[in-house]
């Protein structure tokens, strides 16, 4: 097979700028299939690995929420073809091992060794790794095809690419997760792509109540834009009392944390109702601990799940989202408010960091 090389956004070492540059991408395992990237979301766990907040090996090619379309396939591949339209999903499942089985691919533990070990290529001859499976900040990347879910060619590439991790983990984490029903109260803390990505699922879900908290004026202003009924700034009021002022002194049937920090987690377990459900989707670093007293959780009946992935199916849900998205419940377009190129991502991450917009989005040719 010819040398194919493509130019890509490489994190070499944490907390480094990133650098863009020509990688060669090794030939494709029988199991493999190339994709030629359209879009690329920029997510925050993105800049987690970039901080080392996230562990991953480096140097590495950042990027995992994606879509494009496939340019070639290796030899034992049947899910995809060259010329499909596919999302990219940064977890492989591998479909047989025991949480496989068991209905949990998000919780699937080979699926995402195998992509780790699988080749993937260099640049300036020294190995470098795909991004959380994926790296898709790159023109053209290669993943193992249980990460590739074909779609129709009729919705926008850079729509598709936020189904890939936001829109899943956010929407996912409210209707399959929290199973939030027709009526129920919601607060949401933290408003970025995938918050913002929850306040959608309440809506879906026919939530009464959409409570978004930020301490971002733009990304509350964009959670009310989005269906969210009231909107809290956690700096100007005790987030915990706002929300009861809201419901009546007892608090939300579910409060989902969208941040990742121990401050935050507590404040969505405070903010839901006795016997509600607090559901945890943000990504801390390790070690960091979160304190509940034993007797309070006794008499309190509140439930805390944790959402991995929003506990989806790429290959179920990915196809309804976009379903959802069609018929205009679902509006995923309305998350991306900045097109941007390879070399502008590290200004994404301070826009990110600085509390702006939603989603910045890497667009290819």
């Amino acid at each position: 097979m010819a040398v194919t090389t493509t130019k890509v956004s490489l994190l070499r070492a944490y907390d480094t700028p990133l650098e863009v540059v020509e990688a060669e991408l090794d030939d494709l395992a029988p199991h493999q299939a190339r994709v030629q990237m359209a879009a690329s979301g920029v997510c925050h766990s993105d800049l987690s690995v970039k901080h080392g907040t996230l562990p991953h090996p480096v140097p590495a090619v950042l990027g995992h929420e994606g879509a494009g379309v496939v340019t070639d396939v290796g030899a034992a591949v049947t899910k995809v073809k060259p010329g499909d339209h596919v999302i990219v999903s940064w977890n492989p499942a591998c479909r047989t091992c025991v949480w496989c089985r068991a209905g949990q691919p998000f919780l699937c533990e080979q699926g995402l060794v195998d992509a780790f070990t699988a080749p993937y290529g260099t640049v300036d001859g020294e190995p470098v790794f795909r991004g959380m499976t994926t790296g898709t900040f790159g023109e053209v990347t290669q993943v193992l095809e249980g990460a590739l879910v074909p779609i129709g060619d009729d919705v926008p590439l850079e729509v598709a690419a936020l189904v890939g991790c936001a829109v899943t983990t956010g929407v996912g984490a409210v209707v399959n997760t929290a199973r939030v029903a027709p009526g129920d109260t919601v607060a949401i803390v933290g408003c970025g792509g995938v918050g913002l990505s929850a306040v959608l699922g309440a809506v879906v879900a026919g939530a009464s109540r959409i409570i978004a908290l930020d301490l971002s004026p733009q990304r509350r202003a964009l959670a009310e834009e989005l269906g969210a009924t009231d909107t809290i700034d956690p700096a100007a009021a005790d987030p915990v009392e706002a929300v009861r002022a809201l419901t009546a002194g007892a608090g939300v049937d579910h409060g989902i944390e969208v941040v990742g920090r121990a401050d935050t987690i507590r404040t969505a377990y405070d903010l839901t109702r006795r016997g509600g459900v607090c559901t945890v989707v943000g990504a801390g670093p390790h070690g960091e601990r979160v304190d509940f007293d034993v007797l309070e959780m006794m008499m309190s009946g509140k439930r805390i799940i944790p959402s991995v992935y929003g506990d989806a199916d790429p290959v179920r849900d990915f196809p309804r989202l976009l379903d959802l998205y069609r018929s205009g419940r679902l509006p995923i377009d309305r998350l991306v408010t900045k097109h941007i190129s390879l070399a502008d991502i590290d200004d994404a991450f301070a826009a990110m960091e600085a509390g702006e917009g939603a989603r910045s989005v890497v667009m290819f040719g």
